[in-house]
Parts: C-alpha cells; structure tokens; sequence
C-alpha cells in the first residue's frame, strides 16, 4: 500500500505483476518480454549524454488481472478503445466476501446500493495465483446472481479468482450476460482483504486497443475517498431511461 494526497489516502493495488513466461490461464501461453533497444545502444546513440530502454512485451491479452469489455463475448460489442471509460474510474466499490464458497449465489449479496459500482467478490483464491492449484475447483457466479446483478447494474463486476464463470460450463452465463448488460468484468485480482466491504473508490482501465476485448490492467482501491452512500453513483437505482440504454447502448460500439 502507498500513501498520497492531502487527505493521506492509501491505495491499494489489486493486480497480479506480469512477469516472463508467467501462468495465468491454463492453456494460454504465457508472455514473452525483451528489450528493443537497450541502454548500451541508446548511450551510443545520444552520444553518451543519456541513456534509455525500449522494450517488447508478447502477450494474450488475458494475461495477469485484465477487464472484459462487451467484445469479448459480443461481436458487437464495444472494444477496449470503445467501450466508456467512465465505468471504469473512481466507482464506489463494494467488496463481497465469499470466502468458503465454490458456488456464488444472489444470498451472498449485500443490502444497499450497488447501481453504478464495482462489486468486487473475495474468495482469497488469489494466494494461489500462478500454482497449478488455482484452475482447481475454482469459485464462480451463479446463473441467480448474474441475474441478480444485471438488475442492480453495478458498472463493474470482479473477482479473485480464475473465472466469473464455471469453467464446466460451456454458456459462460456470467461472462455473456453480464458483457451483454455493459457490465465490465474483472479478473484475477488481488489483495481484496486489505480494501474495506464499502468505502474505497475503485479504477481499472486497459489501454484503447482496437479490435481486443480484453486487456491487462492496473487495478487500485483507494481508500479515503468517499462512501458508497455519498457518492453519486450510488442510486439505488438509475434512471429509467439511462437503465434502458445502458442494457443496449453501453454493450455496443459507438458510431464513427
């Protein structure tokens, strides 16, 4: 955790460091780091005065913690170059501890509003991140939550663990319904038990490549910021009309 800001506010990083030839996905190969142009040729290219490195990173795009935009699962759907920034930073976050449990179900939501927040669920699985153990038996989100979740429309939904789905099953209804509804998914995150059930402000943003509907990113919680109940996004519920776009509007691709 760091320190920052006036009102000395502690950010928490959720995010797996990515590293050569890292597992995160088995099956999917794991990424490859170089360097472009080291600082030995940079030297000799400034004449000695400076030196710098550039470097090359290979990698699947599901690689470390990494967003889902709707073009995951949606040809349609917005990509990370589309998709709307604006649910992705400073969103009220709620954490839902569900340790223990392998199967998810909408009784382990919490009372109050989650409309417009990250809802993250904390299983702890991320202590076995990278170990052959962590695709084992992995916790996931029933059909009854997603459906109870795309009812709130939280803007983000995340977890500590391999999958928001069963990997068993072949429907993916997590990933397909929630991306269906504009609701950004999160994978692989860590370190949820230092960030508090309600009250931190959380960001994931993947850089704006087009055509991937996924990418890496560095997911924080800050601490300090204001609460679930004070923040404007913290409706119980949201316009009608702005429910209705989102469910059709948010998954889609703007018009060039």
């Amino acid at each position: 955790m760091a320190e920052s800001g006036a009102r000395r506010r502690r950010v928490v990083d959720l995010s797996h460091t990515i590293r050569e030839g890292m597992t995160t996905y088995p099956g999917l190969p794991g990424p490859r780091i170089r360097t472009h142009v080291g600082r030995d040729d940079a030297r000799a290219q400034l004449r000695g005065e400076a030196s710098f490195h550039i470097g090359v990173i290979e990698l699947v795009a599901n690689t470390g913690t990494y967003l889902d935009t709707p073009f995951h699962f949606h040809e349609r759907g917005a990509d990370c170059a589309t998709a709307d920034v604006g649910r992705m930073v400073d969103l009220a976050c709620v954490v839902v501890d569900v340790r223990g449990q392998r199967t998810i179900g909408p009784e382990m939501l919490p009372e109050g509003p989650l409309t417009g927040a990250a809802v993250l669920f904390r299983t702890d699985r991320s202590s076995l991140f990278g170990k052959p153990e962590y695709a084992v038996d992995s916790p996931f989100l029933t059909r009854p939550l997603v459906e109870a979740l795309v009812r709130e429309w939280p803007a983000l939904v995340g977890i500590d663990a391999l999958n928001v789905d069963d990997v068993d099953d072949p429907a993916r209804p997590a990933h397909s319904m929630l991306l269906g509804a504009g609701i950004f998914v999160v994978e692989h995150l860590t370190r949820l038990a230092q960030v508090p059930a309600r009250g931190a402000r959380f960001t994931a943003v993947p850089a704006p490549v087009e055509g991937m509907g996924t990418m890496p990113v560095r997911a924080v919680a800050v601490l300090g910021g204001p609460s679930l109940g004070e923040s404007v996004l913290s409706q119980t519920r949201a316009p009608a009309e702005q429910r209705s776009r989102g469910r059709t509007g948010w998954s889609e691709k703007s018009p060039a």
